[in-house]
């Protein structure tokens, strides 16, 4: 097999794996938001099908680098991906997580903060905004050049600081996990996280529905760090607000059906 032909098979495998670990992470939070909140997305059926579809292209974006890099990892010992866990010290495997999410937080904090000035909004990030409410399927919901930002995070990462691959997916589940919680509409995470100590550090999604709300703050992803110290941190959100657009919605909807009855 030539090598462009392993890089391509390489980079759609990837690219499947991202796809499919988003349905099924969005669609298991969405079954959720139906269980505990039912019909909170009432309504936002055109809406969640059009982040579905932004998403599934964003996974190609992030596929593509992803795949690449897992190529030249295997085959020609590129990163600094290891698997034997006796290469470092054990405390080492916590504080590799937390580099690299710290990392990931601050290249997300200031490449967000930056797709809100008017150009950037108004050609990427306005694909992002224009669910309102966000849904647990918003999470990858962006236009190629903002995919394109996010996809190259890791992938550079992994030549920069070592790290365990049980590490790694340890990071790329969390990932994954907040950027689609960060987007459900409710907090399913205990109230310590959000409202105690803990939170005041911490992004969830009463922090991240602040940010839909006003836009001009709250650009973290996992961390507050950056939003405290740059001073755009604008406190918790309130999902009052959604839940009474979302009984607004079914009680719409209840009446456009009982017209229509009438109407046949």
């Amino acid at each position: 097999m030539s090598i462009a032909l392993a890089i391509t098979l390489s980079a759609i495998a990837m690219t499947l794996i991202v796809g499919v670990r988003y349905l099924i992470t969005s669609g298991a939070f969405a079954l959720a938001t139906r269980a505990k909140h039912p019909g909170l997305y009432s309504g936002l059926d055109p809406q969640i099908r059009r982040e579905i579809w932004w998403s599934l292209a964003s996974a190609a974006i992030y596929g593509v680098p992803a795949g690449v890099v897992a190529w030249g990892w295997q085959n020609r010992g590129w990163t600094r991906i290891y698997t034997e866990a006796s290469a470092y010290p054990l405390w080492y495997l916590p504080l590799s997580v937390l580099l690299f999410l710290f990392a990931h937080d601050t290249w997300f904090y200031w490449s967000h903060r930056w797709m809100h000035r008017p150009k950037p909004f108004r050609i990427a990030h306005a694909v992002h905004h224009a669910s309102r409410p966000p849904t647990a399927w918003a999470a990858m919901a962006f236009h190629p050049i903002e995919a394109l930002t996010g996809a190259v995070v890791i992938p550079l990462l992994v030549f920069i600081i070592p790290i365990h691959v049980a590490a790694l997916g340890l990071v790329l589940t969390i990932m994954t996990v907040m950027g689609v919680t960060n987007h459900m509409g409710w907090e399913i995470f205990p109230r310590f996280m959000w409202r105690g100590p803990l939170g005041a550090w911490l992004i969830t999604a009463s922090h991240h529905q602040r940010h839909h709300e006003r836009y001009g703050c709250n650009y973290g992803l996992y961390f507050r760090f950056w939003d405290r110290l740059c001073r755009t941190d604008d406190g918790l959100g309130d999902f009052t607000r959604e839940r009474a657009r979302a009984a607004a919605r079914r009680q719409r909807g209840g009446a456009d059906r009982r017209d229509a009855g009438r109407a046949a």
